[in-house]
């Protein structure tokens, strides 16, 4: 590594490394996304808000 910023062996070069998504061959079926996992967050806070509605009006 005499001069040079990344390891040729090891790289770490932009571009490198494994695609994103489903181009990925490990890819399975997108339930632990980021995205995945804020609507499932969001929907949770709208059943909770609705179960206290409903045992305010009970």
């Amino acid at each position: 590594m005499k001069g040079k910023e990344r390891c040729r062996m090891h790289g770490g070069a932009t571009g490198s490394g494994a695609p994103s998504g489903s181009r990925n061959g490990n890819y399975r079926h997108g339930q632990r996304t980021k995205a995945a996992k804020a609507i499932r967050h969001e929907c949770q806070e709208v059943v909770s808000v609705s179960l206290e509605l409903l045992a305010r009006l009970s």
